[in-house]
């Protein structure tokens, strides 16, 4: 069926099986407005949801519950494989470097999200170690409880023994009914990653199956995107990394010096802060500071909540420049969705000048975050790697 057609297209070549550095090709799949709009089910759908994509960089974290809002609801998704247990079962997975936790949907979930996905069957794997503690995730448009285990995971060639999985018992609502992946492998830092367990590239490292202690992100319009644990590709960026040092260690974390367009500061004058987060799909910053850019480039809201440009503008458009460590790095304006134009930022409510970088901007970097030097390192990705 066309999961498993996935799952085969999505397994790793044989040339880049090396045992301490695996590449996961990731597939670019269709938005969920494209699914909706082809099963029918779009004008039911809840088109207006509140937009908290900056909550989980603000919620208390101490409690064993873990924010993780997936926005953006309407846009693409980058999915990878994995298997889980022994012998393996496959799983498609949303690789974020906004959380930490590795989840799937367990075979005991009835909700209409989990019948609709692949789950997981305990019962079947030799190599299940049940715990029975229970997890919440709380995300910005529903919720996933369920309860915690242990279990071999092979992600790419790399086989990760006694890892940490939540196994969700309960999806509710329509949130994650349509979306392409299973699950959610987390790839932040131990501080965030509910009930204190241990993240799966902290268990590569500890358990010495990388080559070296950081991984990396190739996204393409095109095909071809990928993550790289162990290691990086030179041959898909150009010219050399900036390296820019870490502000935290929850998220990927970074300073930024201020955001200029046409050589005038438009936004954060004094600095700010921004995280660099695989799972979610624009550029996300203050209200007031987006509404700002948005005048600059001639947006437009309209009734989903996104906003519109004239796609005849786009070679007239100004450049949005983010200057973070000194070295200026263009972000996209500007995307083409199913035949019409809308910006490539989106605002939020939060307590702090904080910017989410995104998709958007990361299929114009190829980016390497650096464990063991605590530093992101971004280059500009070539358009065919």
């Amino acid at each position: 069926d066309q999961k498993r057609s996935v799952l085969s297209l999505l397994s790793p070549p044989a040339h880049l099986c090396h045992p301490s550095l695996a590449r996961i090709p990731l597939r670019r799949t269709k938005s969920l407005r494209h699914r909706l709009e082809e099963q029918g089910l779009l004008e039911a759908f809840p088109n207006m949801l509140s937009s908290r994509v900056g909550s989980k960089f603000f919620s208390g974290l101490t409690s064993g519950v873990t924010t993780e809002p997936l926005e953006n609801i309407m846009d693409a998704e980058y999915v990878g494989a994995i298997s889980i247990g022994t012998p393996p079962q496959q799983f498609l997975v949303l690789f974020d470097t906004g959380s930490s936790d590795l989840w799937v949907p367990s075979v005991d979930c009835s909700s209409p999200a989990c019948v609709r996905h692949e789950r997981f069957d305990h019962r079947l794997s030799a190599t299940h170690r049940p715990t029975g503690q229970p997890i919440s995730i709380q995300y910005g448009t529903g919720s996933v409880a369920g309860v915690l285990a242990y279990d071999t995971v092979h992600v790419g060639n790399i086989q990760v023994s006694n890892q940490a999985i939540g196994l969700s018992k309960k999806e509710p609502g329509s949130f994650l009914t349509h979306h392409t992946f299973d699950g959610i492998l987390g790839l932040a830092f131990p501080s965030i990653a509910s009930s204190g367990t241990v993240p799966i590239f902290d268990n590569m490292m500890s358990q010495g199956l990388v080559d070296k202690d950081l991984f990396s992100i190739y996204l393409s319009s095109r095909t071809g995107s990928f993550v790289m644990l162990g290691g990086m590709d030179s041959s898909c960026f150009s010219g050399r990394l900036r390296w820019i040092p870490l502000s935290a260690e929850t998220y990927w974390q970074i300073a930024v010096d201020r955001i200029i367009m046409r050589s005038r500061v438009v936004a954060c004058p004094r600095g700010c802060q921004a995280v660099i987060d695989s799972g979610t799909m624009l550029l996300a910053g203050p209200l007031r500071d987006v509404a700002a850019i948005q005048r600059h480039i001639g947006a437009s809201e309209y009734t989903s909540g996104q906003v519109r440009i004239s796609c005849r503008a786009k070679k007239s458009l100004p450049d949005v420049v983010f200057v973070i460590g000194g070295t200026k790095l263009t972000a996209l304006n500007l995307q083409i969705y199913l035949g019409y134009c809308k910006s490539g930022f989106e605002s939020i409510a939060i307590p702090a000048e904080l910017w989410i970088l995104g998709e958007v901007f990361l299929r114009q970097y190829y980016s390497v975050f650096d464990r063991a030097h605590r530093r992101v390192g971004l280059a500009p990705a070539v358009q065919q790697c």
